[in-house]
């Protein structure tokens, strides 16, 4: 039905261009596009084979000796299960050790000392007859070896006797996988999950280029829907927009739902329901992002569907924008998320005057009633959100301010990341201040 939307639009003249056409030039090429490699299934990328194995290499040197037992992610029953965008995402634990997004796949690394380490990749074995359904998938053999770069791939049966035969105290995600679908190989096992979640804070060089496209992606389907937008135009319709420019970009699917709430829904943090019917006056509030190879930014912007803020909304706007300006200013290793919330809510305590009446605009209760950020990675709410700031970590800042008799919500997100000399805005591109985001309109 979305689709059905977007080229309704189209056909009332609404530009959905991500960037601006150039005459007698090529469009250009989707922020996303990739190589794709035939013998691997799902989305066909390459494996960053040394990325994963340094990965691997560093769990192993945390637990000195033993065994660590992950599995991957089941696909789901497309006939008994809600889908939305694809049937299968792979466990964030496999993918994190190995990049492959294999169904039904386990990976088991044994440590026997600090420069010792056996990793085997257990496959189920191929299938014709399945594979008509399902595409080509991933089977032990010599392709599973060069794909992955992992040197013994073996078949899925012998995954209970060469885990027997380990002997060695055995770490598997607790609560899920291993612990959960197979009791016989590891009744007593120890959670690797807080270890591994140790691991994943502090991003590597793969990491973070994964989410810089996966945030210039967001980008370009937010200012996408802000060229598109008109008052009248259905939440939904703007949603449809966002999301098309995030597809034909190449995003792998949305990180989380998006969030397209106009008038009183921008004071809801988490509306998606997305069906009301815009009014001229109104702000829209979107906070929605694009995943890319399993890991997913998360933008938010607010800007007037007509294309001209009020003088009262932008007395708001400019408010919550420097709130988070002061808080990307005191970014830097060693600090941490809540100090940069004290910092942004002590900028709108001494800057709010009488904008929200009796109150200053930080009060937690009827105001400012979240926190200003979280960091990010192959989960929207990633781990390491109590953890101090250090290089490598990529967080949010979203300060807001939410009115509700006035039936105006203004929040601003950004994707951050932490450097050794403080931050850099991974989300630049998307416009921020009240002028850039009427200009990114007026351009329309």
């Amino acid at each position: 039905m979305r689709r059905l939307t977007v080229l309704a639009l189209a056909a009332l003249a609404v530009p959905l261009a991500i960037l601006p056409a150039q005459s007698g030039s090529a469009a250009p090429a989707p922020i996303g596009a990739y190589t794709v490699i035939p013998e691997l299934p799902g989305m066909g990328r390459p494996v960053d084979t040394a990325a994963a194995a340094a990965r691997r290499r560093a769990l192993l040197r945390r637990i000195g000796r033993g065994a660590v037992l992950i599995p991957a992610a089941h696909e789901r029953n497309i006939e008994q299960d809600y889908v939305q965008d694809n049937d299968f995402r792979q466990d964030n634990t496999f993918y994190y050790f190995t990049e492959l997004e294999t169904q039904d796949a386990w990976l088991l690394m044994t440590a026997r000392g600090p420069d010792s380490l056996d990793t085997v990749l257990f496959l189920p074995p191929r299938t014709q007859s399945q594979e008509r359904w399902t595409g080509l998938r991933l089977g032990p053999d010599s392709v599973a070896v060069r794909l992955s770069g992992i040197a013994t791939v073996l078949p899925i049966d012998s995954l209970d006797n060469r885990v027997r035969s380990a002997r060695q105290p055995l770490y598997t995600p607790q609560g899920r996988g291993a612990a959960a679908r197979a009791p016989d190989v590891a009744p007593n096992s120890f959670n690797v999950t807080p270890i591994v979640d140790s691991l994943r804070v502090v991003k590597d060089a793969d990491e973070i280029s994964r989410l810089r496209r996966a945030v210039d992606i967001s980008v370009a389907g937010h200012i996408a829907a802000m060229r598109a937008a008109r008052p009248g135009m259905y939440e939904y319709e703007i949603e449809a927009v966002l999301e098309d420019g995030f597809r034909r970009n190449g995003a792998d699917r949305v990180g989380y739902p998006s969030i397209v709430g106009s008038g009183p829904n921008s004071t809801t943090l988490h509306y998606d329901v997305n069906r009301r019917r815009t009014e001229n006056g109104d702000l829209v509030l979107i906070d929605a992002a694009a995943e890319w190879g399993q890991y997913t930014a998360d933008v938010t912007r607010t800007f007037p569907v007509n294309g001209k803020f009020t003088p009262r909304q932008k007395a708001i706007y400019d408010l919550v924008l420097g709130a988070q300006q002061a808080a990307f200013d005191s970014v830097r290793p060693g600090i941490t998320l809540r100090q940069l919330d004290d910092i942004a809510r002590r900028y709108m305590r001494e800057h709010s005057g009488t904008l929200c009446g009796e109150r200053t605009c930080d009060d937690r209760e009827h105001f400012f009633y979240h926190g200003l950020g979280h960091p990010i990675g192959m989960d929207v709410h990633d781990v390491g959100v109590s953890r101090p700031l250090e290089p490598g970590m990529v967080i949010t800042l979203e300060p807001g301010i939410y009115l509700q008799a006035e039936k105006l919500g203004v929040r601003i997100e950004d994707d951050v990341l932490v450097t050794a000399k403080g931050g850099e805005w991974l989300s630049a591109g998307a416009p921020r201040s009240t002028d850039a985001i009427e200009r990114v309109m007026a351009g329309r």
